[in-house]
């Protein structure tokens, strides 16, 4: 969706719109930085406290976050989004643990009975592009495919406001990940592999009652991550 140069009458409120717009259609997905405020200026054919005014205001639902002498980036993509994302940073990391277990617990079961060749295609690939992170040792390639992986195993539950809600977790996932991938734990406890490659194969061969066992074994894990970290730190 191309910028368009915005009326004059309420041109912060045009602007707005036209932003939330971009982000909203996937024009700026989330993860993206936006256009530089000159840039701004000359496509919408308004002045820079106007682009200022509409950014901020966007800022402060939580759509954008500024990042100090980098530029300002998308966060959410709709309103609940964001919303859920001033929840979080209101949360603690077992608080954002729990309320993704309760979601995976389900995707997993929903998956084991509705996914499809191609689900099974997305998931193995996945499961590759995770291992070959881990393999390099290259800690933020693990946290993204780690996000990636679980992403399209809840995505194999072909349930879309399921998928909406997992994916509105996704910045409290990097950041309880980012504790464990950036602590002193055990590979073995980073890592959780064999629970990984437990999903994939319960899933393809449908049975839900093991998927749901998978996710409740790495999310354990993940639990007893946080509490040992957390312990260290007292």
């Amino acid at each position: 969706m191309p910028l368009r140069t915005a009326e004059r009458s309420s041109l912060v409120g045009r602007v707005i719109d036209q932003l939330r717009s971009l982000i909203e259609s996937g024009e700026w997905p989330i993860g993206t930085k936006i256009p530089a405020e000159p840039m701004l200026v000359e496509s919408l054919g308004v002045g820079r406290n106007t682009v200022r005014e509409a950014v901020r205001a966007l800022v402060h639902n939580g759509m954008l976050e500024p990042r100090q002498g980098d530029g300002t980036y998308v966060r959410a993509d709709d309103d609940l989004g964001a919303a859920m994302l001033r929840r979080l940073r209101r949360s603690g990391h077992l608080e954002a643990i729990e309320v993704r277990a309760s979601l995976e617990r389900d995707a997993a079961r929903l998956a084991a009975l509705r996914r499809t060749p191609a689900d099974i295609r997305a998931l193995r690939a996945a499961m590759a592009r995770r291992e070959a992170a881990w393999a390099e040792r290259d800690d933020e390639k693990l946290i993204t495919a780690d996000i990636d992986f679980h992403r399209i195993a809840v995505a194999a539950a072909h349930n879309g406001m399921l998928a909406d809600l997992y994916g509105h977790l996704t910045e409290g996932l990097r950041a309880v990940l980012e504790t464990i991938v950036h602590s002193a734990l055990t590979e073995e406890e980073r890592y959780q592999h064999p629970s990984h490659q437990a999903l994939v194969d319960a899933i393809e061969s449908g049975d839900p009652d093991a998927a749901q066992r998978c996710v409740e074994n790495y999310l354990g894990a993940s639990v007893n991550s946080v509490r040992t970290l957390q312990d260290a730190d007292e």
